[in-house]
């Protein structure tokens, strides 16, 4: 009776160290994102999918969140290990500058996925053909709360133009622009075309891009480092040949906690992935997610993501490191 209650405990003993070590090796990885109506959402999606289907020992969820300000908020606070940012702002927070005076977040980027160049469109109509022309005129920074109106606002001013500015949604701006009560706005675009309220509106009223003239580019590089100077093809729908704006990327950061082991293993595993960024989020597409990282980046990568790009043969700026 002993000998059989003795080796009822050690294989109840046994069992619970094989539980235990099991939980020990797993390693919890949350992933913010922004609100779960976002195509952003199903990008972080996919992410948790590649991780956890390339590596078994870890556990990935995605989480919804206010996007790139809030997550950097929860990643300072080590509630998420990676979140969804905007390069500029990511820069802000990394160098506790703008809104995060005295209050710097450590975050380094990890990869970025998704350019998104700042345009400035004008009704045909309205006579304005470059942006110092815009003084007194009626004219929206972007949706109300963006990080397109914020930037916009910025960029404005530095070059020394004081519009009338309107404020709205996307949408109010945009039934603005087509009933003639403000001339144009700023719009995100999506890789190097218009996004699909842009297209709308210029179906049935035409516009215009302004580009940047060579001495604004060399202003916004000198003065807000945190924007990429961004090169434009143009086109029949733009009204233009080839221009140049200023743009942020959308990217992945790490928490300032996140070490480099694991930071290295997630980035592998999305850089090699073919298959399901693409189908969660199509502008990826064919996209070579290493050299948009590499050219636009604007803030250190952390240290797992340098690896991995030296060792597939990129050279990564000092900037970046």
């Amino acid at each position: 009776m002993y000998k059989k209650a003795l080796s009822i405990a050690v294989a109840i003993g046994l069992a619970t160290a094989c539980l235990t070590g099991t939980a020990q090796a797993e390693t919890r990885l949350a992933f913010g994102a922004t609100n779960a109506q976002s195509a952003h959402y199903a990008y972080f999606a996919s992410l948790v999918k590649i991780v956890n289907n390339t590596y078994p020992d870890y556990r990935a969820s995605v989480v919804e969140t206010g996007a790139t300000v809030d997550n950097l908020k929860r990643m300072s606070r080590n509630q998420i290990d990676l979140g969804l940012v905007t390069t500029s702002t990511l820069y802000h927070a990394y160098n506790g500058i703008k809104s995060f005076e005295n209050r710097a977040v450590q975050s380094k980027l990890l990869w970025a996925y998704s350019l998104a160049p700042q345009n400035a469109v004008v009704r045909r109509d309205s006579g304005v053909t470059s942006l110092d022309q815009l003084d007194d005129k009626p004219f929206g920074p972007g949706q109300r709360g963006s990080s397109t109106e914020a930037t916009s606002l910025e960029v404005i001013k530095l070059l020394g133009v004081e519009p009338d500015w309107k404020r709205g949604s996307n949408g109010e701006l945009a039934a603005a622009i087509k009933d003639n009560r403000a001339i144009g706005f700023i719009k995100s675009a999506v890789g190097t075309r218009f996004d699909a309220l842009t297209t709308d509106i210029a179906t049935f009223t035409p516009v215009q891009v302004l580009g940047l003239s060579d001495a604004q580019k060399q202003l916004i590089s000198t003065e807000l480092p945190e924007l990429s100077i961004v090169d434009m093809p143009g086109g029949e729908m733009e009204n233009s040949g080839p221009y140049s704006t200023w743009g942020f990327m959308i990217g992945v950061a790490a928490s300032p906690e996140l070490d480099e082991e694991t930071a290295y293993n997630i980035v592998k595993a999305v850089m090699e992935d073919n298959v399901e960024q693409a189908a969660a989020y199509p502008s990826v597409k064919d996209k070579n997610l290493a050299d948009l990282t590499l050219k636009y980046a604007t803030s250190p990568l952390h240290p797992g993501a340098i690896r991995y790009f030296e060792e597939i043969g990129l050279e990564v700026p000092e900037r970046l490191r």
